[in-house]
């Protein structure tokens, strides 16, 4: 109807020409719409924090946008920023061993300390490890919901997922009141591949859900990343298979940031016009970067304090730290934050 009549409004007029090829149960539902629902959702959309996403609105993710499918809608619960930065999916079983869960929340960790937002499925096991291991280091992390946003599931990860929702996001292209059933995981898992640049599968059987979410990102074009097992461990045999038939092996998280650093560093012009007094390496920076790599001292530098200070969202803040990081113009400091590791061009 949209693809028809890009005015919604007009679109759902009686007797339009957007209507010509529906179906009579989608016809009789246009006619008798349930008000009670629509109340509902406009309840919820009415709480701060709540959004409704369609493909023109300019925050849905543009790599959603690529698939040959799209969702037609997400709804979403948080911080909108978090859809920008450079993304990277960990999914897993969700009974793993405890060296699995162990693993999956360290990898997060630091991964997101990098500036990478990690997207998961806020399902138990290595999903809630991979939450949680981001909000350890109050880093960046995206929750793809398989129900409506007004219920969190499992029950066992709602507070998890209301820390998410607080500090993170929520999404989820299913509407409202939508309870869990097998059939949406698939779906779930299609947008967490396509939001992400790749995926990390930790412990996996060779009938887990989370080979799925691998093959659907390899299908898009995204990295597989997969961490080796003991050949005794059952749920080992899934990234074993990932393996054999091509996805990267990983020991450490730095394994992952090296593969995915080319899709990372922003192309720069040809030339620049000079600038007064630039540091080493400065003038290769686009103007924003430069602005970003003013506020970081050669001392430790807290990252609330480079985002004050450059004037940048924390996202943004995040996302290109990773990418200085990458050309090795700022370390992560000890303790925290960030320092510069190029000194002044002119030195006295």
């Amino acid at each position: 109807m949209l693809d028809a009549c890009p005015d919604i409004r007009q679109a759902l007029r009686p007797g339009q020409p957007a209507r010509q090829g529906l179906g009579r149960p989608a016809l009789d539902w246009l006619a008798r719409p349930d008000e009670a629902l629509l109340d509902a959702d406009q309840a919820w959309l009415g709480q701060s924090g709540h959004h409704l996403l369609t493909p023109d609105h300019p925050a849905y993710p543009a790599s959603l946008r690529d698939l040959s499918a799209p969702p037609p809608w997400l709804y979403a619960r948080g911080d909108l920023d978090l859809l920008g930065p450079p993304g990277l999916a960990i999914v897993g079983s969700r009974n793993p061993t405890p060296a699995g869960r162990g693993t999956a929340r360290e990898f997060a960790a630091e991964l997101a300390a990098a500036g990478l937002v990690i997207v998961s499925g806020l399902a138990s096991g290595v999903d809630a490890a991979a939450h949680e291991g981001a909000l350890d280091v109050q880093g960046m992390t995206i929750a793809v919901c398989g129900t409506g946003l007004d219920r969190i599931y499992p029950a066992r990860n709602r507070e998890l997922g209301l820390r998410i929702a607080e500090q993170g996001l929520l999404l989820s292209q299913f509407n409202l009141g939508t309870p869990a059933r097998p059939g949406h995981f698939p779906q779930r898992n299609r947008v967490i591949a396509g939001l992400t640049l790749g995926t990390l599968v930790v412990e996996a059987a060779r009938q887990s859900g989370s080979l799925i979410t691998a093959r659907l990102a390899a299908e898009t074009g995204r990295d597989v990343f997969a961490i080796p097992g003991s050949v005794h461990n059952p749920l080992a045999r899934g990234c074993h298979r990932l393996i054999r038939d091509g996805a990267k092996l990983v020991e450490q998280a730095a394994d992952v940031i090296e593969e995915i650093a080319p899709r990372l560093i922003v192309p720069q012009p040809a030339t620049k016009p000079p600038t007064d007094g630039p540091q080493e390496g400065a003038q290769e920076l686009d103007e924003e970067y430069q602005m970003l790599l003013k506020a970081v001292g050669f001392e430790p530098t807290p990252v609330d304090q480079i985002v004050a200070e450059s004037g940048l969202t924390a996202a943004a803040v995040s996302s290109m730290l990773l990418v200085l990081e990458l050309e090795d113009h700022v370390s992560p400091a000890p303790g925290g934050g960030y320092m510069r590791t190029r000194p002044p061009q002119n030195v006295s």
